[in-house]
């Protein structure tokens, strides 16, 4: 068994919003990421969290009549603490920027950086922009009106002495990483991104100015307190914060490299250029990969409280259900691609897979089961069996389940079991049990349907435990299977991978049929 510690991390959110479809979208993947970890054996840290610095917070604080930042942030934070409880997200850690254990790792991180030899201060007049709080050299800005390439708002001409990190040292050592490692930025889509549009475009890695002196709510300056970091250099150590950096050496030891960094394309260039740059800086091995996610639009239309599209994830869940919502979002979306989600999918979704063909599939089986076995597992199919197709479609299913996954494809991770599924619909169909009930020489026919389309369902509840994990649960109840799977994802004596191999049943094994897993009704209500 692997003694490293599997890390995933989610982006920490800004306190300037309450929580959106895309946070939740990235969170849910990153726990669904947690969970199959989990299921599989490894100890798993994950960890998701807020970043609170920054003229932003300050400015906005001072607008909308709080005493403090910080008690803008604090109000803020109970949000995302609320609907990731909502939402069943199992991190191990959530890390605020204002902890006062990632205040002194950041501290301790910049004075390493600085004696190394990587930070030095400098005059500096440039294009600021003070939502994105990021300076820009001029040709990179759009025109008219020198606005800011990421949000389109007028940038400031500003002069100010600040510090600089030597970003520049180290384009060329990450040029060779990525070469070298391919994997390291993923999809392949955001790789090119990144190398086009920074690491091999003219200007694109330039020394990145990392304090402020014209607001005062941040983390101070190590040796001049008039200033404080900049809010990306602040936020960007949470990571090795919160694997114990700074406080417990043994831990970050067992916990750093993190495996996956999860952050939306809009954040990419930072983790995947200002990043690694600061790490080699401070001379700590890289992240393993640096996840891009897409956008999730509304109809095909990008979200926004001005065009009035905006979805509440919490209404979603509330109204769909937390699974229906979770199975959805990582269904519907290829993680790392933009796609488009609306109500009339969700429920499409939830009618036709959930409704339809998982929900219909264990009543039907359970039924059969209970008429004909009796409620319990008939004798394990013997060689007269071997060619059945729906056992061939069984004992390829961890390979092309656990392929995906392994590969962050969640999408095709789900579409490993449903395609399992509509399988065994299918084989119901085709082998007609109720008929074969009727014939003298019929009941090894029977068992060995009834044997097959039970084990389908076993190993499509243990599967889908990183997606739904109380639809999971439920189905694993009526499979007579309660009690193998923890809350957190954790399979207790066994691992995801035993539980997901055709023949594990025993003859006599009770089951247990109880209401139905996904009602039409209840989605029509909603």
């Amino acid at each position: 068994m692997n003694d490293k510690v599997f890390y995933v991390t989610t982006p920490l959110y800004y306190v300037n919003d309450v929580p959106h479809m895309g946070h939740a979208y990235a969170t849910v993947g990153a726990d669904a990421i947690a969970r199959y970890q989990r299921a599989k054996g490894r100890e798993v840290f994950f960890l998701t969290g807020t970043d609170e610095h920054g003229q932003k917070v300050e400015k906005a604080s001072k607008e909308k009549g709080f005493a403090s930042p910080q008690a803008l942030a604090d109000s803020v934070v109970l949000g995302y603490v609320e609907a990731w409880k909502l939402l069943e997200i199992t991190h191990d850690r959530f890390i605020r920027t204002t902890d006062a254990d990632h205040k002194r790792a950041a501290a301790k991180f910049w004075e390493t950086v600085q004696k190394n030899g990587f930070i030095e201060k400098r005059q500096y007049e440039g294009w600021y922009c003070v939502y994105e709080e990021t300076f820009w050299p001029e040709s990179q800005l759009a025109e008219p009106g020198h606005l800011c390439p990421d949000c389109k708002r007028p940038t400031t001409l500003t002069k100010e002495e600040n510090f600089f990190f030597k970003q520049t040292a180290f384009a060329d050592a990450m040029r060779a990483h990525i070469a070298a490692h391919p994997e390291f930025i993923a999809p392949e889509l955001r790789r090119n991104e990144i190398l086009g549009s920074y690491l091999e475009a003219e200007g694109g890695v330039h020394d990145q100015s990392i304090s402020r002196s014209n607001f005062k709510w941040g983390i101070p300056v190590p040796g001049d307190e008039k200033q404080v970091i900049y809010v990306w250099f602040d936020a960007l150590i949470n990571y090795i914060t919160a694997a114990g950096w700074e406080s417990d050496p043994e831990r970050f030891k067992k916990t750093w490299p993190a495996d996956v960094h999860i952050i939306g394309k809009d954040i990419l260039r930072f983790h995947a250029v200002l990043w690694p740059a600061m790490l080699l800086a401070a001379g700590l091995e890289l992240p393993k990969k640096v996840f891009g996610t897409g956008l999730i639009l509304n109809e095909g239309k990008k979200m926004s409280k001005s065009l009035g599209n905006s979805v509440d994830p919490l209404d979603w869940a509330r109204r769909f259900g937390v699974d229906t919502l979770r199975y959805y979002l990582l269904r519907e979306v290829a993680f790392g691609s933009d796609g488009s989600i609306s109500e009339e999918g969700i429920q499409k979704r939830y009618n036709t897979e959930l409704a339809n063909d998982l929900g219909n599939l264990l009543n039907r089986s359970l039924t059969m089961l209970d008429k004909y076995c009796g409620g319990k597992m008939p004798q394990k199919p013997g060689p007269a069996f071997e060619g059945d197709a729906l056992r061939a479609e069984l004992t390829t299913f961890w390979k092309d389940y656990s392929g995906a996954m392994d590969a962050l494809a969640l999408n095709q991770g789900l579409d490993a079991i449903f395609a399992r599924v509509r399988a065994a619909n299918q084989y119901i169909d085709a082998q007609s049990p109720w008929k074969k009930a009727k014939l003298p020489e019929g009941k090894a026919e029977v068992d060995n349907c009834l044997y097959n389309l039970v084990e389908t369902l076993r190993l499509a509840a243990f599967a889908l435990s990183p997606f739904m994990p109380a639809a999971s649960a439920k189905m694993l109840g009526q499979l007579g299977l309660d009690g193998l799977l923890d809350a957190r994802g954790n399979l207790k004596g066994t691992t995801l991978e035993a539980q997901c191999q055709w023949g594990t049943l025993p003859e006599g094994h009770a089951t247990a049929k109880g209401e139905p897993l996904f009602p039409r009704a209840e989605a029509a209500a909603v």
